[in-house]
């Protein structure tokens, strides 16, 4: 398994994987397993691989089967959802210290192909994406779906990131979570 920053090469696979497992083309029978919620676009992949070197990805052979998108607070900042994280960052406290763009980053979505789910991909991937934001950043800030009790699980339970709050967004109801960038993933081999 390889764990590196993708390349404009790799956004068709990265393109796959989102559309198999985005909330609105994933199959009824993978939903209860986990999918993500932002969609984005190749021009948006790319933006985010240029200007903040944010896209994490595992590959098995050739084939990309995970990724991790990480960047600042400006990067998302054209989604309404972030947006409104973002008006409300000073009015969380994490590790003794109010949140802020400056001092936080947005982790996520975090997308893994069914087969490679519950083995060593998730914290291999995510300490890889750690170790790539944990100079610029003390804070990791994610959202997770209260629907998605999974992703929860996995985040919660097996990597060690912390409930901040709870809050409502368009009809939805999320996780706020937290991560002291400065503690390595737990079960990562990286």
């Amino acid at each position: 398994m390889e764990y590196r920053n993708a390349t404009f090469k790799d956004i068709y696979g990265v393109s796959q994987i989102q559309k198999k497992y985005h909330i609105s083309t994933i199959s009824e029978e993978d939903k209860p397993d986990g999918f993500v919620t932002t969609l984005f676009t190749e021009d948006q992949f790319k933006e985010l691989i240029e200007k903040e070197n944010g896209l994490a990805i595992a590959c098995d052979g050739d084939k990309v089967i995970a990724y991790a998108m990480a960047a600042s607070w400006q990067y998302w900042s054209a989604w309404p959802l972030f947006q409104y994280m973002i008006n409300d960052l000073p009015n969380n406290l994490y590790l003794g210290q109010v949140l802020s763009t400056e001092n936080s980053y947005q982790y996520g979505p975090i997308c893994i192909d069914k087969k490679y789910r519950s083995t060593e991909v998730l914290p291999n991937l995510f300490e890889f994406s750690r170790l790539q934001m944990k100079d610029r950043y003390p804070i990791l800030i994610t959202f997770i779906n209260k629907i998605n009790g999974r992703s929860y699980r996995a985040h919660v339970d097996k990597l060690g990131l912390e409930v901040i709050k709870t809050f409502d967004f368009n009809n939805n109801h999320y996780y706020e979570l937290g991560y002291d960038m400065g503690k390595k993933t737990q079960e990562s081999f990286i």
